[in-house]
């Protein structure tokens, strides 16, 4: 964070697909949250095939996210924190981490989400009346079962077994 004028001024850097750094969500609602900010983004279309295919920890990876970083920071090389504007994103956390200066901050989409949700359910206990308990899950895909599983279970943590359906 920085002071000019007497205010205090962030500056955030936005790592995203391109479709989502050219529909604008992150700036505008940062500016709605934090006025003032300054927000710049970078499209970063190799990342989200680099965790689908498991190359998240090969020289592949460390090529892409250096040269998309470098990029985001040639912008503002005032960044002091680094949102990740897309699901796929935080697998790569540690290749990202190294290839920012060590005061940059890296936050997830997914963390915020969460933050968010908690505050909701704080401010709506009678939200809690309404969740399903012991649960199961079941998935759908409608393209080859073997390749979503596999992908899948990178984001879970764990095996999943899905159903291929037609649409």
């Amino acid at each position: 964070m920085k002071n000019r004028g007497g205010f205090p001024e962030w500056s955030c850097g936005v790592v995203g697909t391109s479709g989502t750094v050219q529909s604008m969500s992150y700036p505008l609602e940062i500016q709605k949250l934090f006025p003032g900010t300054v927000v710049s983004q970078q499209a970063c279309p190799m990342w989200v095939p680099l965790v689908e295919n498991d190359e998240r920890n090969t020289p592949g990876a460390d090529f892409f996210v250096k040269r998309d970083l470098n990029k985001l920071f040639e912008q503002d090389s005032s960044i002091d924190t680094v949102i990740l504007g897309c699901t796929h994103y935080p697998l790569l956390t540690p290749v990202i981490e190294r290839f920012l200066p060590a005061d940059v901050r890296v936050m997830s989409q997914g963390q915020i989400v969460a933050k968010s949700l908690q505050d909701y359910l704080q401010r709506h206990p009678e939200m809690d009346q309404r969740c399903t308990r012991n649960a199961t899950c079941e998935f759908f895909t409608t393209e080859d079962p073997a390749k979503f599983d596999e992908a899948s279970a990178v984001f879970l943590n764990q095996p999943v077994a899905s159903r291929r359906i037609d649409l």
